[in-house]
């Protein structure tokens, strides 16, 4: 899903290249304003982004999140650690028995041993579909929250589209007068504090 976003974002970045490229490729003495079709759409063209790094690591509800899956995480692997010790502790028991095992008990082991093995798959599988579930349904809240502070945000600002920066992103230049990162950190933790209370 990560890499639909990402391709999308990529084919937009470069249809707005495109579009930049177009405009600005022709060197007219004279310049023509042409009305926008739209009366209500915004005569200037801006595109404002944030840096998602930043947003990360100063909005206090993307640090509270990760440390609820942190905690979670922890809890998942002591679970899983107890019944491995568990799984440990039954082979150990049996071999300590070695060949003074009859037929029956060494079935019986078997049975034993394949259950606990049985039990500890299942128990991961449905920790990992936990754990999953917790951090998609976080980050859906986290994007959600954006998108709602950055639809208030932008009423007044009238950029044509804000969009979410990372490292290794495909753009070669960003103009720092439209980085409105400490903006959506300090609108979002505003938010965030008076959700709080």
């Amino acid at each position: 899903m990560k890499n639909i976003s990402t391709i999308l974002s990529i084919l937009a970045l470069v249809l707005i290249g495109v579009l930049f490229y177009f405009q600005f490729s022709k060197a007219e003495t004279k310049k023509k304003v042409v009305a926008p079709a739209d009366k209500n759409a915004p005569a200037n063209f801006a595109i404002a982004y944030f840096d998602i790094d930043s947003l990360q690591e100063h909005y206090e509800y993307f640090k509270d999140v990760s440390g609820d899956i942190k905690k979670k995480e922890n809890a998942m692997n002591a679970e899983l650690n107890d019944l491995t010790n568990k799984y440990q502790r039954t082979i150990r028991k049996w071999q300590e028995k070695g060949n003074n095992i009859t037929q029956s008990e060494g079935e019986q082991a078997q049975r034993e041993v394949g259950l606990l093995q049985q039990q500890y798959q299942q128990r991961k599988g449905e920790l990992e579909q936990e754990m999953q579930k917790l951090q998609v349904d976080r980050m859906t809240e986290l994007r959600k929250q954006v998108e709602e502070f950055l639809k208030e945000y932008n009423k007044s600002k009238k950029y044509s589209y804000i969009l979410s920066y990372e490292p290794g992103f495909i753009i070669y230049y960003k103009d720092s007068a439209f980085n409105i990162t400490g903006d959506l950190i300090s609108g979002l933790n505003s938010q965030y504090k008076e959700k709080k209370k």
